[in-house]
């Protein structure tokens, strides 16, 4: 465990307040644990935007039967078979899918691999979650 360092911070009062709904809203027990998670969220972005190995998620929501949608989906992502961990396929009703599919990569090739599913046409909606292998964080 890293050693725990105290250090002050000088806010403008509006921005103070503001800060404290935030932790407020999102449970957060102090303002400490609410600057770590905020940190760490800018680190995560960081490594993105470095192109550095990286894990995340995509999900897709389509009606399986649209013609050759889930021959299309499938397709991109055997282009894409390096940077896939895993996929998981969830039947939402009879026509509606939901798809998971947990990357890990470089993230600009991530990052494409998302653009090309979200663009196929007749995917209803496409959603994309940035995380991080955590080897680089505290």
């Amino acid at each position: 465990m890293s050693k725990l360092v105290r250090f002050g911070v000088s806010l403008e009062e509006d921005l103070l307040v503001k800060f404290d709904k935030h932790i407020k809203k999102n449970k957060y027990t102090n303002r400490s644990e609410a600057l770590r998670d905020m940190i760490r969220e800018e680190l995560v972005k960081k490594e993105w935007t470095e192109n550095k190995e990286v894990t995340g998620a995509i999900t897709l929501v389509y009606d399986h039967h649209t013609r050759e949608l889930v021959t299309k989906v499938l397709d991109v992502q055997h282009d894409y078979h390096t940077c896939i961990l895993s996929t998981q396929h969830i039947h939402l009703d009879h026509r509606n899918c939901f798809e998971i599919i947990v990357t890990k990569g470089r993230s600009k090739e991530i990052e494409e691999l998302y653009q090309k599913l979200k663009a196929i046409k007749n995917v209803k909606h496409a959603g994309f979650m940035m995380a991080t292998k955590g080897k680089d964080l505290p």
